[in-house]
C-alpha cells in the first residue's frame, strides 16, 4: 500500500484508541519515524499530510536535509541516542531533541543553542524497563534529579516532557505497565511545579503498541513501519 493509504489506517487506529480512552484524537501528535528512509519517501509522507518527523541519527539526517529544505513547515525531531560530541550539529539540524538522558548532554545542547541564538525543545528520555542495552535515565536516579534541577539555568532549552521506549514484547499489552509507569511519573514531576520544567508531552508508543500507549495517556506516538513499510536493509 502507499504511504497515504498506510497513513489513513494509522489515523483510524489512533481514533479508535482515543475513543476507547475517552480522549480526542486531535490531542495526539503523530510523529512519522523516517529513519533509514530516503528523502523521496519523506516527501511522499509530507505530501500525504504529515508534518512531524523523527530521525535517529544526526549524520543520517544531515545527508537528507538539503533535499528537504523546501518543506518549510516540516518539523524534525531527533529521537535516537545523542552523543555529546554531536550536540552542536543536532541543534543546528533539529527543532527538538527528544532523547536527553544526562545533565552533561543537556548542558552541551544549551551551550550550542546559545551560540546559534536559538531555543530548542527537549524531552527527557526515561529508561522505564531498566534495560542496560537502552539509553535513557532511570526514573529514580540522581542524574534525572540533576537535569530537572538545572532546567531553569539552561535558558536555551525548553523542557517539554518525557519519552520512553519500553522493553519489546510481541504482545503490546505487555508494554502497558511501562506506559502507565511513565504517565504516573510524569504526573509526579508535574505536581512538583519545578521551575522551567513543562511536563506537557508524553511521547510513547510505536507501530506495534501505540494504541496501548494512547490508552495509557500518550499524546505523541512515534510510528515508522506502519506508515513507511518495512525498513530497507542497511
Amino acid at each position: 500500500m502507499s504511504i497515504a493509504e498506510n497513513l489513513t489506517r494509522v489515523r483510524e487506529r489512533i481514533d479508535a484508541a482515543a475513543r476507547r480512552a475517552g480522549r480526542r484524537s486531535e490531542d495526539i501528535a503523530l510523529m512519522a519515524v523516517s529513519k533509514t528512509f530516503p528523502a523521496e519517501r519523506i516527501r511522499e509522507a509530507y505530501d500525504a499530510g504529515l508534518r512531524l518527523f523523527g530521525e535517529n541519527r544526526v549524520q543520517e539526517f544531515a545527508g537528507k536535509i538539503d533535499s528537504l529544505r523546501d518543506l518549510r513547515d516540516g518539523e524534525w525531531h531527533l529521537i535516537g541516542h545523542l552523543q555529546t560530541n554531536k550536540a552542536a550539529k543536532a541543534v543546528e539540524l533539529f527543532a527538538a531533541v527528544d532523547s536527553v538522558d544526562s545533565l552533561r548532554l543537556a548542558q552541551k545542547l544549551d551551550a550550542s543553542a546559545k551560540q546559534l541564538a536559538k531555543k530548542i525543545e527537549v524531552l527527557i528520555e526515561i529508561n522505564v524497563g531498566g534495560e542496560a542495552a537502552k539509553s535513557g535515565v532511570a526514573a529514580d536516579s540522581r542524574e534525572l534529579e540533576a537535569v530537572l534541577s538545572a532546567a531553569a539555568e539552561l535558558e536555551h532549552l525548553e523542557f517539554r516532557g518525557l519519552m520512553t521506549v519500553p522493553p519489546f514484547t510481541e504482545d503490546p499489552q505487555h508494554a502497558r505497565p511501562y506506559f502507565r509507569k511513565l504517565r504516573e511519573f510524569r504526573e509526579q514531576i508535574a505536581a512538583r511545579r519545578l521551575p522551567a520544567v513543562d511536563m506537557t508531552t508524553l511521547s510513547m508508543g510505536m507501530s506495534h503498541d501505540f494504541e496501548v500507549a494512547i490508552e495509557e495517556g500518550s499524546n505523541c506516538v512515534r510510528v515508522g513501519t506502519a506508515i513507511f513499510g518495512v525498513r530497507p536493509s542497511r
